[in-house]
């Protein structure tokens, strides 16, 4: 046999292999691009990616969990370490809590122009850990005193964002970026473009909980810390101040594991529509295979008719210009990135929605106690039912008397003595917190009773429900026994996804 024949043969071969592997390729695309066939089929279906980016699991549950939410304006007050948060967290009860307050630093010109003062935060962030994890130690771990002076201690002074480090129980108090389940993303595909990044957030990030762009410190001389984070029942996930708005969010310490895609977004809409006096912060999360944005905002105030219209104008700008980075690299990724993508939304602030009511009518009902006399005149429900702000959410009802205006360390509303004429208010529901999304089920709508300040604090308990990833790859469905599975699930399209 000469040696053209010889490589004829070989060529003919050759051609033979792939002419055989193209028709057996158009067999499998034919099957795999079937679209009707593949959603008839309910196992696949269960492949296709969530609105989280994450892809789907072979199975999930619906786990619920409790979620508490309050919101306080505190009136530039800064507390003292012997404020009791007890009566108003209701502590070991829910899995994850959401706390936003207002004016946590009087709204001066040093405050809004300038910079903005910390200490405050850092003292609330402690009188918080003290009350979910019952620590009543002051103990400053690693925090050392700088100068001494008679019996008083001058420490040095560090940032919020140090000091939030103290409140997290996370290894390396870090957080996940991004907590896509990238077991069967690995069997779909060997590119790394079909898997999220294995990244964090740190406290230097762009997405970091707090981003203190300039080094102002804190006297921490007064603030308790915890002594061991193995005494920590709940870890600090998130805290954000912008000027007199600070959102802090907790939650128990298993759970913090499976809390990624963290992002924070501020919009001001104070002076001139662009300063922080007043406006938002919203945080966006994932936990578990579900989508959740807490939104804590201080809307314009002023009870003169038409004061109303600017507070729907705040809503109305905070949902359109709100934007959260998509920090998911995955090509599949579908992670919210405006307030309304998300699965479970929850509202929370000072709205400074008034009744529309003279001060002495609003007197008058209020000693009777005629609270659907009230309501009826509550501006935001009204806006609502005229579908102007917030159509589609929902809120409790509210059996509670109105938070806003009292006076200091008093029970009586400002204005009822002559001393605190000058300072009247027509009483208000200004605290509320409303909700939007499925699967939210609230068990109680209440108001605190601490005379801090002259706004009553107003709370939320809701049961939640969550997607959580079971049986299947979080339950021994891992190496060559998932590979085999999935094998068998997808056949013939297996060879699409899996070499």
């Amino acid at each position: 046999m000469t040696l053209t024949n010889q490589d004829g043969k070989k060529k003919s071969f050759i051609r033979n292999i792939f002419a055989r592997r193209e028709r057996n390729d158009r067999e499998m695309n034919k099957g795999t691009f079937d679209f009707p066939e593949a959603e008839s089929d309910p196992r696949l279906k269960s492949l296709v990616f969530t609105g989280t980016g994450h892809s789907m699991p072979l199975s999930q549950d619906v786990q619920t969990f409790r979620v508490f939410v309050a919101t306080w304006n505190v009136g530039g007050k800064s507390p003292n370490s012997d404020l009791n948060l007890d009566d108003i967290l209701h502590a070991d009860q829910s899995d994850i809590y959401i706390l936003g307050f207002q004016e946590i630093v009087p709204l001066n010109a040093g405050n809004v122009l300038v910079i903005e003062d910390n200490e405050p935060a850092a003292k609330w962030l402690a009188l918080i850990n003290q009350s979910l994890n019952k620590s009543p130690e002051v103990a400053s771990r690693g925090l050392k005193p700088t100068l001494s002076l008679g019996s008083s201690l001058f420490f040095s002074k560090y940032s919020l964002k140090k000091i939030s480090k103290t409140f997290r129980t996370e290894s390396g108090r870090r957080l996940k970026a991004c907590n896509c389940n990238l077991e069967l993303e690995r069997k779909q595909s060997k590119d790394l473009c079909f898997r999220c990044q294995q990244s964090h957030i740190s406290e230097d990030d762009f997405s970091s909980e707090e981003d203190d762009d300039v080094p102002n410190g804190i006297d921490i001389a007064e603030i308790p810390f915890p002594s061991s984070t193995n005494q920590m029942n709940y870890s600090l996930v998130a805290s954000k101040q912008m000027v007199g708005i600070f959102v802090t969010v907790w939650a128990r310490k298993e759970l913090v594991q499976h809390i990624g895609h963290l992002r924070i977004s501020c919009i001001s809409r104070g002076i001139m529509g662009c300063l922080g006096n007043k406006g938002c912060i919203s945080v966006s999360m994932s936990f578990h295979q579900t989508s959740f944005c807490f939104v804590c905002s201080h809307l314009a105030s002023g009870e003169k008719e038409g004061d109303e219209l600017r507070r729907n104008m705040d809503v109305i700008e905070i949902l359109k210009n709100t934007q959260f980075p998509n920090i998911c690299r995955s090509v599949h990724s579908r992670v919210p990135e405006k307030i309304l993508e998300h699965d479970r939304v929850i509202w929370l602030g000072d709205l400074n929605y008034r009744i529309a009511l003279s001060y002495s009518d609003t007197r008058k009902l209020l000693e009777e106690n005629a609270w659907d006399a009230l309501l009826d005149k509550d501006q935001l429900k009204i806006e609502r039912e005229a579908g102007r702000v917030f159509k589609g959410w929902k809120e409790g009802k509210i059996y509670f008397a109105p938070t806003y205006k009292y006076s200091c360390n008093s029970d009586t509303y400002a204005g009822e003595t002559k001393k605190s004429k000058k300072k009247r208010r027509t009483p208000a529901w200004c605290d509320r917190i409303l909700w939007h999304g499925t699967g939210m089920q609230l068990l109680s709508y209440i108001r605190g009773e601490s005379k801090f300040s002259d706004h009553r604090p107003v709370c939320a308990t809701f049961l939640v429900d969550v997607d959580v990833v079971s049986g299947g790859l979080n339950k021994g469905l891992s190496g060559s026994n998932m590979k085999v599975r999935i094998e068998e699930l997808l056949s013939p399209t297996r060879n699409l996804f899996i070499e």
